[in-house]
């Protein structure tokens, strides 16, 4: 009984480890531009020569280090995710929900009837673009939906009120 009961320990000890280890491994943390690695800026500066920078961001998701700066470009904010050695990720631009393509705005009314749109982004990686609303429902629930460009939905995310 003892050594079943050890044997049981054991794992749960072992469980909730690899569990810590597995969320302490994504992290993100706000940096200061000088710790952003000289090919990161030079690809955002490349970019982007007349941004504003307004953030960095250094990121780890499984395994993986990425570098997120926030820019501003004549009052629209962009987001430029890069790797560690300067290879562009993905750029998401803050834009206006008027400013969605016709056919995910009509999707988006078609589904969630009287939601409300309080921020929209268009996500841009490699060739593909995509575009992120994070919406208000009727029954004042919050929730982010991506769509692909022809309005089709690819993923509906519930948010949490305290981390808005």
């Amino acid at each position: 009984m003892r050594t079943q009961f050890r044997i049981l320990a054991l794992v749960l000890v072992a469980t909730s480890f690899g569990r810590l280890g597995l969320a302490a491994e994504d992290k993100e943390e706000k940096i200061a531009f000088a710790n952003v690695p000289a090919k990161v800026a030079a690809t955002v500066k490349a970019k982007y020569p007349d941004a504003k920078w307004t953030a960095a961001e250094k990121e780890t998701e499984d395994g993986k280090t990425f570098y997120e700066v926030a820019i501003k470009v004549n009052d629209q904010k962009i987001d430029v995710i890069c790797q560690e050695d300067g290879t562009l990720e993905a750029i998401e631009k803050t834009i206006a929900a008027a400013d969605l393509p016709e056919a995910v705005r009509k999707a988006i009314e078609a589904k969630y009837p009287k939601a409300t749109t309080s921020k929209a982004e268009e996500i841009i990686k490699g060739n593909k673009t995509t575009y992120e609303a994070l919406l208000i429902t009727a029954d004042k629930k919050k929730l982010e939906v991506q769509l692909d460009g022809e309005g089709k939905v690819l993923e509906e995310e519930k948010k949490d009120e305290k981390k808005e």
